[in-house]
């Protein structure tokens, strides 16, 4: 007998084997290792190839700067409007995170005959996603200003118990508030989604592949480094399931499940507006079992959250409408914005088929860049004959046609500079929680396993790609422009 063969035998025979259980918990433990040194290492990294071709004067991208910018642990417009509200309500009681100043005469610098002053005009806190009121030439983040509201109560924490001030200790403070809302949550989120799975797996090999992608194959980990509202709306999705599931499967009725639910629910709709949907069928489902619990725990539990939104963008703004809804007034369409006249792929507007097939299989699609989901789309059919399936699939369904069909009729730039679909990113747990019993059809078949792990090791590899920034094109996307199939310029 070959060595190997005796040292397997041997392993086998041991009981240091690792059972599905475990092997589970080892992703859960590196994923969450893995996400913590990326935040902790966190920072901004200047790409040349993405500044303006000094040699052509046509190139209308940013110039190169002349002098080293200042070392920031964020990346550009979407997080850092975010983290400027943080900024200003904890430093400077107010939701303003700068103003603009009239001139009587031009900017000797500028030659512009205003001046913007404040925390978005100083180096490393600059936005493009910023309003300005027109009537108190005040700049505001364009981000809803709940999530920001709540972790500026963190950084005020910080403030007094570590001295901690945002502006000087940049690093420090992001990276604290990055671990809280992001780290821990996303941990939690996969422990949660592990017991999802377990409930519907019948194979091991089907609990361990789907613990896999979650963990390293989808888009969350990716924004895990940045403060963003798709990494908290997508773990608020898998909190507001687990306790529906123990209601429709298990026949609990504790009104606390209905509660944590309906809370879960509404913090995930403050933060992902389409996600209303979802919480829509949730409560449809509820109402199957108990319509008196879901109305007394579920709804209110819903609606809080969202009335907390709706009052604080009042005390924001001065107005219940969101300020990221007034794309086409005077809020964005002032002197100077960058909505005036977006370039680059925020400025795409292609008919709806072309945005339609790339918003699903090119450069920024679903299923080209995650093609485990081709798992889910398969999972739709497979468990609508499936008797325990069939309700909660068909739920996922309708959610799944409105909220595309929703971004393919409003949208037309694919989420910005983003490396994946993040629109649809807050789905992900509810699409692969479809997979899970396909997949235990396919831990049958040797060639099936094997097609499943290349479409892993496919959708890692888009995950993984913009390792340096999140807010960056996907690969497909890059690898199109390289052969001048594509460009936004």
């Amino acid at each position: 007998m070959r060595e190997s063969d005796t040292m397997s035998n041997q392993l086998a025979q041991t009981d240091e084997s690792l059972s599905a259980g475990q092997v589970v918990a080892l992703l859960i433990l590196l994923a969450g290792a893995m996400a913590l040194a990326r935040v902790l290492a966190v920072q901004r990294v200047y790409e040349p190839s993405l500044f303006a071709d000094p040699n052509d004067p046509a190139d209308e991208r940013s110039r190169w700067p002349q002098t080293r910018p200042r070392p920031m642990p964020t990346f550009g417009a979407n997080d850092r409007s975010r983290w400027a509200t943080i900024r200003a309500l904890v430093d400077h009681g107010t939701f303003a995170i700068g103003k603009r100043q009239f001139l009587d005469e031009p900017d000797p610098q500028t030659g512009r005959r205003y001046r913007d002053t404040g925390i978005v005009a100083e180096d490393g806190w600059g936005a493009i996603d910023k309003v300005l009121h027109p009537k108190t030439k005040e700049f505001f983040s364009s981000k809803p200003p709940l999530l920001p509201t709540v972790l500026a109560g963190e950084y005020w924490l910080l403030q007094k118990l570590f001295g901690w001030d945002i502006a000087r200790d940049t690093f420090e403070v992001v990276r604290t508030i990055l671990v809280t809302v992001n780290v821990v949550p996303f941990v939690i989120y996969l422990v949660v989604l592990a017991k999802l799975a377990a409930r519907f797996c019948l194979t091991a090999w089907a609990w361990v592949y789907a613990l896999a992608f979650a963990s390293f194959g989808t888009f969350v980990s990716t924004f895990l480094v940045s403060l963003n509202n798709h990494v908290v709306a997508t773990c608020a999705v898998v909190f507001s399931l687990y306790p529906a599931m123990r209601i429709l499967y298990d026949g609990r009725q504790a009104g606390w499940l209905y509660l944590v639910s309906g809370l879960s629910a509404g913090w995930m709709v403050a933060n992902e507006l389409p996600s209303a949907a979802w919480a829509t069928a949730l409560a449809v489902l509820l109402m199957t079992r108990s319509p008196m619990r879901t109305v007394a725990f579920y709804v209110p539990g819903a609606i809080l959250p969202v009335a907390a939104l709706l009052l604080v963008n009042y005390l924001a703004i001065g107005e219940w409408t969101p300020a990221y809804g007034k794309l086409q007034s005077e809020w964005y369409q002032y002197e100077g914005s960058h909505w005036i006249r977006p370039r680059g792929i925020d400025g795409a507007q292609e008919p709806l088929p072309v945005y339609a097939f790339h918003f699903v299989l090119g450069h920024h699609g679903v299923l080209s860049l995650t093609p485990v989901f081709a798992f889910t789309l398969a999972g739709f059919f497979w468990n609508l004959g499936r008797g325990y399936m069939r309700m909660l699939t068909a739920a996922i369904v309708v959610v799944t046609v409105v909220v595309i069909g929703f971004y393919l009729m409003k949208t037309r730039n694919y989420g910005g500079w983003t490396s994946g679909p993040r629109w649809t990113f807050w789905l992900t747990p509810l699409w692969l929680v479809v997979m899970v019993p396909l997949l235990d059809r396919i831990a049958r078949h040797r060639w099936l396993r094997g097609v499943a792990w290349i479409v892993l090791a496919w959708s890692v590899l888009s995950a993984t790609y913009p390792v340096y920034n999140p807010w960056r094109h996907p690969w497909l996307y890059n690898w199109l422009e390289y052969w001048e199939v594509i460009g936004y310029r």
